[in-house]
This record gives structure tokens, C-alpha cells and sequence, in this order.
């Protein structure tokens, strides 16, 4: 899949990630509340709700042009009609022009995949010992690697209101919701 870069050229959010911040359901504004078609799967719940908010004619598909008008409500700059058809297009299955279910969950799925790969790769930064956790020490030197002088003390502070299962260290879930 394409990642289509910013026309601002500012090095912001990837357009991806602003697609991904459109299709928040926390972002809708008046989300629609219409019954669920049987088609849906109940783990897509969320999903489900923003789909149809993008599908303005009901047809189960979304169309680039429906996906300029729902987002020129939802999004805080103009997305250029040219890289929503792209977008579309390349992630159009059937060749019809317009985004399915599964081609809207599929690019969903695939942003929430390189989301995840960037918060391991930034966990796998502070997490030097190789155990799978973050620990005072792991901490303290990858703060030293940015110019930040912490004691082992005060790491152990920091870890301290994220450590969920209190046992003094971070672990990758920790951090995920320490991330958030």
C-alpha cells in the first residue's frame, strides 16, 4: 500500500495518519445511529458506525467524493480531491471505484499496523537489556542518549505511575497505554 505524502510538504502526519484520524469514531462529529446490517461483524463494531458515516448514499461503498465531503467536517485542512481518488484506487478491491467493508477495514487495519510497528520500535529504544521490559536502568540510559541526567531514583519514580502490575518495570502493554 501506497503511503501518499503530505501536499504541504510541512513533514507532518503521513496522509495515512490523518485518514486514520478522520476515521476515528472519537472524531465524528454527529455520528449516525442506524441499525447494524447483519453483514457486520460484532469485533468491528467500532467501525461500523464510521463506515456509515462516510457511505452518504447508503450504498455500502464509499466513493471518493463521499470521502471529501465527510472529511471537509471532520478535518481541520482540505485533503486535495486527487489523493482521496488515489487512496481509493489503491485500495479498491473489486475495481468498482469505490471502497467495500473489507477494502475500508483492510486500510484501517494497515495504519493501526505501522502505528504499532513505530511504538515497538520506540519501546525497543528504552527496553536496552534485552529482558522485554523497561527497566530504572534501561530508562536512565536512554534518557543519558537524549541529554537527559535522571538518577536511577528518579526512573524508578517515572516507572512508577505507569506500572500497572506494579512489579518496577514497564512492559510493551504498559507502555502501549502509557503511549495513548
Amino acid at each position: 500500500m501506497k503511503n501518499f505524502p503530505s501536499k504541504s510538504g510541512s513533514g507532518g502526519p503521513s496522509f495515512f495518519s490523518k485518514i486514520h484520524a478522520a476515521l476515528s469514531p472519537k472524531n465524528l462529529k454527529n455520528p449516525p445511529t442506524l441499525p447494524q446490517p447483519p453483514r457486520f461483524s460484532p469485533p468491528h463494531a467500532e467501525f461500523q458506525q464510521v463506515f456509515r458515516y462516510f457511505d452518504k448514499d447508503g450504498d455500502g461503498k464509499i466513493s471518493a467524493s463521499e470521502l471529501c465531503i465527510s472529511m471537509g467536517s471532520s478535518f481541520n485542512e482540505v485533503l486535495l480531491q486527487a489523493d482521496l481518488i488515489e487512496l481509493v484506487e489503491s485500495s479498491d478491491s473489486d475495481g468498482d471505484g469505490k471502497l467495500g467493508y473489507e477494502d475500508f477495514l483492510r486500510l484501517v487495519e494497515v495504519e493501526e499496523e505501522e502505528k504499532g510497528r513505530s511504538l515497538r520500535e520506540a519501546f525497543a529504544a528504552y527496553e536496552m537489556e534485552g529482558k522485554g521490559f523497561i527497566t530504572a536502568r534501561s530508562l536512565k540510559r536512554a534518557l543519558q542518549q537524549l541529554g537527559e541526567e535522571r538518577t536511577v531514583e528518579d526512573c524508578k519514580n517515572m516507572i512508577k505511575r505507569f506500572d500497572l502490575d506494579e512489579d518496577g518495570v514497564i512492559s510493551f502493554a504498559e507502555f502501549q497505554v502509557m503511549m495513548v
